[in-house]
């Protein structure tokens, strides 16, 4: 192989692993919707 095939793979496996940190400090940082808390269960319909 030549220098400059495994130059370029480890900087494109470095920039996947880069950007994929970055895009998990950008979500952390993003507000969560609360989903409901009620539930619909057999055990509370009426017989």
């Amino acid at each position: 192989m030549s220098t400059w095939l495994i130059v370029g793979i480890i900087v494109l496996v470095l920039g996947l692993i880069v950007s994929n940190i970055m895009l998990l400090k950008y979500s952390a940082k993003l507000p969560m919707k609360k989903g409901s808390t009620t539930a619909k269960d057999d055990s509370d319909a009426p017989r």
